[in-house]
C-alpha cells in the first residue's frame, strides 16, 4: 500500500513540474508579445533603449531592462502578422491613449455600427505589411506630415471606396489644388495637413460640437497656425456673433474655403480683389435672409457694383477700393465701435489710403448708392441724400415726358407721311388674298406672344417678365399662344390641300432648281457688280426658303412644346432625357426664328428702301405695278400676256 501511495506522490510532483514549466514560457512568450521594439515606436527615436507599456499606458522601469537575447529573438510577425488577431489587442497595451482617442472618433463608431472603415494598419502601414510601419519622424513613414494627406488619400481620395457611404472625394481632390498642399509639396512641412484640421485619431464629424471643424472652433484650429488672425477675427463682428451662437455668421471656411484655400492672388479664388464683393461677401450682404433675421442690411453688394469703385472693379481696376479695403479684412466692426475703420471718426483716414489729403468734406454723406442713409449709419436728414433723391426723382418725370413725348410726335408724324405715300401709290396688283391676310395676322400675333411670354418665363429676373406680371400669366398666355399657332397651322394644311387657291399657293412655293440658279445669280448681281439681275416668279428663293422655314418651325415648336406640356404622358415611352433634349430644342429653334424674322422678314417688309415704311400688302393685300414688276418679272409678264390673250 505504501509503495503505491510512494508511485502516487512521485507522479503527482512530476506532473506539477511540467505544469510549472509550461506556464513559465507561457509568462515569457506573453512578456514578450508585449514589448515594443524601437522601430514600431512612432515616437520614440530610433536607437533609444526600448520602454515597454503595460496595460495602463504606464511606463514600467523593471520592464526597461531587456536581455539582448530576449530583444533580439522578438518576432512582431509572430503576433501581429497576416491573420493573427493581436494589431489592436496588442497594441492597446502601449498606445492606451491613441486607441481611446481613436475609439471615440467617427472610424471606430463605423466599424462598430458594421461598415467599412479605417483601422490601425490602414493608416501606419502599407497594405497591412508591419515592417512600413515607421515612426512619424521617418520620410518614408505612411504618417510623416508630407504623406499625410496620401495616406488619407488611399480612402478618402478614391471615388470607389466612398461611394455609397454619403461621403464626397471631392474634398481630397481640393485640398490637393490648396495653397497647403501646395506648401507641403514644396517641402513646407509646417503647412497644415489633414490631421491639423481633424486630429489624428479622435476624428469626429462637424456636427459634434467638441469636433475641431465644429463651426464654432473654427477659428480655433485654424488659429493653431493662423494665431494673429484668429485674434482679430475672435474680437470682429462676426466672431463674436459666432461666440454668441449664431449659426449664420461666417467663419474661417465660409469666406476662405474648406478643403480648395487658395491665396489671395489667385485669380480662381474668390477672395480676388475683383470677385471679392461678388464671390465672397455677397453671399450674405446682398440677399435679404440676413436682414429679416437680424436686421443686417441687405443690398450692399449691388449698391456697391453701381458706385465708381464697383464700375472700375468691373472694367478690371486692380486698385480700386473692394469691401475689405473700407471695412477690413478679419477685423471688420461695425460702424458705431470707435475701432471700426468705417466709424465716423475713422473715415478721413480709412479714405486717405487712397485718396491722400481727403479731408472731412470728403467722406461727408453716403457711400453706398442706392440705398438710404438711415441704414448705413447716416443722418436721416443727410443733405446729399435729400438732394440726390430729389434730383433722381425729377429726372425720371423728366426722361419719361420729354422722351415719351418726342416718341408720340414722331409716330403722329410718321403715320401721316406713311399714310400719304400709300395714297399717292396706285396698287392694284393682289399680292395676298383676304383668307392669306388673316391667316397672316393669326401667326404674327401668336408668334409675338409666344417669344415675349417665352423669354420671360426662360429669364424671370428680365426686365421683359416684370412687364408680363405673374409667372402663372406668362405660363398660361404661352401656352395659348402656342395652340392658336398649332390651330393655324392645322388650318393651313387644310387650306393647301383642299382649296383651290391654296394648291395654286403650294405649287408657287414649291422650290425648283431655278431657284439654286437665281440666289447665285443674284449674289453676282448684289455683290460683284454683274449687270444682269435675276428675274423672279411669282415667289422668289428668298420668299420660299422664309415660307418653308415657318412650316419647320411650327412643327418642330410644336412637338417640343407639347413634350414639355404634357411630360408626365411622354415619360410613359420615353426616357426623361428626352424631354431635357425637347426643351433645349425649343429654346433654340426660338431664337433662331425670332432672330430670323427680326433680320430677314422685317428688312424684305419694312426698311427694303422699296417698300419703306410698310409693304402694304400685309394690310389690304395689294401691291403696285411698278413693284411688282421690279421684284417680280416672270410673274408680272405671264400677268400681262393673260390679260391680253
Amino acid at each position: 500500500m505504501k509503495r503505491y501511495v510512494s508511485i502516487t506522490v512521485v507522479v503527482l510532483f512530476v506532473l506539477l513540474g511540467v505544469v510549472c514549466e509550461f506556464e513559465g514560457a507561457a509568462r515569457v512568450q506573453a512578456q514578450s508579445a508585449f514589448i515594443q521594439p524601437a522601430a514600431q515606436s512612432a515616437t520614440q527615436p530610433a536607437g533609444q533603449p526600448v520602454t515597454a507599456k503595460l496595460a495602463t499606458g504606464v511606463s514600467d522601469a523593471t520592464t526597461n531592462e531587456v536581455p539582448k537575447q530576449a530583444a533580439g529573438s522578438l518576432d512582431c510577425a509572430g503576433c501581429h502578422g497576416p491573420g493573427k488577431s493581436l494589431p489592436y489587442l496588442g497594441g492597446a497595451q502601449f498606445h492606451a491613449d491613441a486607441h481611446k482617442a481613436y475609439d471615440h472618433g467617427f472610424h471606430a463608431r463605423a466599424i462598430q455600427n458594421g461598415r467599412n472603415a479605417a483601422s490601425c494598419l490602414d493608416c501606419h502601414s502599407l497594405g497591412g505589411d508591419m515592417t512600413t510601419v515607421l515612426p512619424a519622424s521617418n520620410p518614408k513613414s505612411t504618417i510623416n506630415r508630407a504623406n499625410i494627406a496620401k495616406t488619407c488619400g488611399s480612402c478618402h481620395g478614391s471615388s470607389s471606396v466612398m461611394d455609397g457611404t454619403g461621403i464626397s472625394n471631392r474634398p481630397f481632390v481640393s485640398y490637393q489644388e490648396s495653397v497647403h498642399a501646395r506648401a507641403i509639396l514644396h517641402g513646407n512641412t509646417k503647412a497644415a495637413v489633414c490631421t491639423d484640421c481633424h486630429n489624428s485619431h479622435d476624428i469626429t464629424p462637424a456636427s459634434e460640437a467638441g469636433s475641431p471643424i465644429f463651426k464654432a472652433n473654427i477659428s480655433k484650429t485654424c488659429g493653431q497656425c493662423h494665431s494673429n488672425i484668429a485674434g482679430e477675427y475672435n474680437q470682429s463682428v462676426h466672431g463674436e456673433a459666432v461666440s454668441r451662437g449664431v449659426s449664420r455668421s461666417p467663419v474661417c471656411t465660409d469666406c476662405h474655403g474648406i478643403h480648395n484655400i487658395k491665396p489671395h492672388i489667385d485669380p480662381a479664388t474668390a477672395k480676388t480683389s475683383q470677385a471679392l464683393a461678388t464671390g465672397s461677401c455677397s453671399q450674405c450682404h446682398e440677399g435679404v435672409a440676413l436682414s429679416q433675421e437680424f436686421g443686417v442690411p441687405s443690398g450692399r453688394v449691388t449698391s456697391y457694383q453701381d458706385s465708381y469703385h464697383g464700375l472700375a472693379s468691373k472694367l478690371g481696376s486692380k486698385v480700386v477700393a473692394n469691401c475689405a479695403s473700407c471695412h477690413g479684412v478679419h477685423n471688420i466692426l461695425p460702424s458705431a465701435d470707435s475701432r471700426s475703420m468705417v466709424n465716423q471718426a475713422n473715415l478721413v483716414n480709412t479714405c486717405g489710403q487712397c485718396h491722400p489729403g481727403a479731408g472731412e468734406n470728403f467722406v461727408a454723406g453716403k457711400i453706398h448708392l442706392n440705398v438710404p442713409a438711415a441704414q448705413q449709419g447716416a443722418s436721416g436728414n443727410d443733405a446729399g441724400a435729400v438732394v440726390n433723391g430729389w434730383v433722381r426723382w425729377l429726372y425720371l418725370w423728366l426722361i419719361g415726358v420729354v422722351i415719351g413725348g418726342m416718341f408720340i410726335h414722331n409716330l403722329l408724324v410718321w403715320r401721316k407721311k406713311a399714310l400719304a405715300k400709300r395714297r399717292a401709290q396706285i396698287r392694284q396688283i393682289v399680292r395676298m388674298t383676304g383668307r392669306q391676310r388673316i391667316q397672316h395676322v393669326i401667326l404674327l400675333t401668336s408668334f409675338t406672344v409666344l417669344v415675349l411670354t417665352g423669354f420671360a418665363l426662360k429669364y424671370p429676373d428680365s426686365w421683359l417678365a416684370t412687364l408680363l406680371v405673374g409667372e402663372s400669366f406668362r405660363r398660361i398666355t404661352h401656352r395659348i399662344a402656342g395652340v392658336v399657332m398649332l390651330a393655324a397651322g392645322l388650318f393651313h394644311v387644310y387650306y393647301l390641300l383642299l382649296t383651290t387657291e391654296g394648291r395654286r399657293a403650294l405649287v408657287d412655293m414649291s422650290p425648283r432648281r431655278k431657284d439654286i440658279v437665281d440666289f447665285i445669280q443674284a449674289m453676282r448681281y448684289y455683290g460683284l457688280g454683274n449687270p444682269s439681275k435675276p428675274k423672279f416668279a411669282k415667289f422668289n428663293y428668298g420668299e420660299k426658303a422664309e415660307y418653308w422655314a415657318v412650316v419647320w418651325g411650327t412643327i418642330i415648336m410644336g412637338l417640343t412644346g407639347l413634350m414639355v406640356w404634357f411630360k408626365v404622358e411622354v415619360f410613359g415611352f420615353l426616357p426623361r432625357w428626352i424631354i431635357d433634349v425637347a426643351l433645349s430644342v425649343h429654346f433654340y429653334e426660338a431664337i433662331l426664328a425670332t432672330l430670323a424674322i427680326i433680320v430677314w422678314h422685317f428688312y424684305n417688309v419694312i426698311f427694303d428702301p422699296d417698300v419703306y415704311p410698310l409693304n402694304w400688302a400685309v394690310v389690304d393685300g395689294r401691291v403696285s405695278e411698278e413693284y411688282y414688276k421690279e421684284e417680280h418679272e416672270v410673274d408680272y409678264e405671264q400677268m400681262m400676256f393673260g390679260e391680253t390673250t
